[in-house]
């Protein structure tokens, strides 16, 4: 017997975790896979050849995805994000796209994407109501996207992709640049020359030890502060304030009018105080930190049959048990030697 759909009203106190934050975004991985092998995520050096992935009924299916969401969306959630693994593989994703844009009280609605499989898809998503686009984007040099993809990409197909989705009217698009040193830290320049005034923003991102298998080092770690310092003496850099509590990105504006750009600066200047994110992985787990090292089951009580308020009640108990600020107790925990955390292909990043 199907149960009868409920109306969701926001309730009259959304859950503060133990550190006093709010819920607000809500992070959905909807596929376990990628066709790249980035080093930061996936490497392929590192990964387990015979990983078994997700079977299809192992992952949520899109109505089940809408579910939760709206559950989520009842405690406070207005920001939702669609990602991966790589998110295009799962097929007729336009559908699910569709189903979350009809939620009442969603204000943004987003994907991130390495991009190469837009040509195809960016004007159905578009059209199902997807609001705004994030590309993963580490270089323009053919030879080192090519060593960041793990050798499964090339970088003319990403900007294909790119022009697809302005195509498709997406006009202020985000390029993630996850920086390493002696990799692609001197090629910056060229990622900043080829989009300042296009309405696209760049954003670096301090390379991070998500998961246990990338390899992270400290000394391979490009602060912000330093990439800022270099950017400012090629094109002068003017702070812009930021627009709501738990913006990730630090904006800086070019001072001669040519856009934006950003740093998300995990490792350097750690931001877990206005963390507001929880994450859905594809089997429906919430995990409430990047760097969690286990997830609270909800698709068992879903497929139990729990209703819609046992869904909310769920999630706003883990909630408000949340502790997480690995980012602040970094170096205490590597000290002591963490405990192998989630791999950031199994619930985005």
């Amino acid at each position: 017997m199907n149960r009868a759909p409920i109306a969701y009203e926001l309730i009259e106190t959304p859950p503060r975790d133990a550190l006093a934050r709010p819920l607000h975004d809500l992070r959905i991985s909807v596929i376990d896979r990628c066709n790249f092998r980035c080093p930061y995520c996936m490497p392929e050096d590192q990964y387990k050849h015979d990983h078994v992935f997700l079977a299809k009924d192992q992952r949520l299916r899109f109505e089940e995805i809408a579910r939760i969401t709206r559950a989520f969306v009842s405690l406070g959630v207005r920001k939702l994000r669609l990602t991966g693994g790589e998110p295009l593989l799962r097929r007729d994703l336009p559908g699910l796209v569709q189903l979350l844009a009809q939620i009442p009280q969603v204000d943004d609605l987003a994907l991130t994407t390495n991009g190469v499989l837009l040509p195809r898809l960016a004007q159905p998503l578009r059209d199902a109501g997807l609001q705004r686009l994030t590309i993963s984007l580490d270089t323009l040099d053919p030879a080192t996207f090519r060593q960041l993809s793990g050798g499964r990409g090339e970088v003319a197909d990403v900007l294909t992709g790119i022009a697809a989705a302005e195509q498709a009217g997406f006009a202020q698009i985000k390029l993630n640049c996850v920086v390493m040193r002696g990799i692609n830290d001197a090629q910056i320049f060229g990622l900043l020359e080829r989009f300042r005034g296009t309405g696209h923003s760049v954003r670096f991102i301090e390379y991070m030890d998500v998961g246990t298998i990338n390899g992270w080092r400290g000394e391979c770690v490009v602060s912000s502060a330093e990439l800022i310092a270099r950017i400012h003496e090629c094109w002068p850099l003017l702070p812009v304030q930021r627009s709501y509590r738990g913006e990730v990105a630090t904006r800086y504006a070019f001072a001669d009018g040519a856009g934006e750009v950003g740093f998300i600066s995990s490792v350097s200047q750690p931001f877990c105080g206005d963390c507001t994110r929880a994450r859905l992985s594809a089997d429906g787990k919430l995990y409430t930190c990047l760097f969690a090292q286990t997830g609270f089951d909800l698709r068992t009580a879903l497929r139990a049959g729990a209703g819609d308020e046992e869904l909310a009640a769920l999630i706003a108990q883990r909630w408000r048990q949340r502790e997480d600020r690995y980012s602040e107790r970094r170096a205490e925990l590597r000290t002591v030697g963490s405990a192998e955390k989630v791999e950031m292909y199994a619930i985005g990043g």
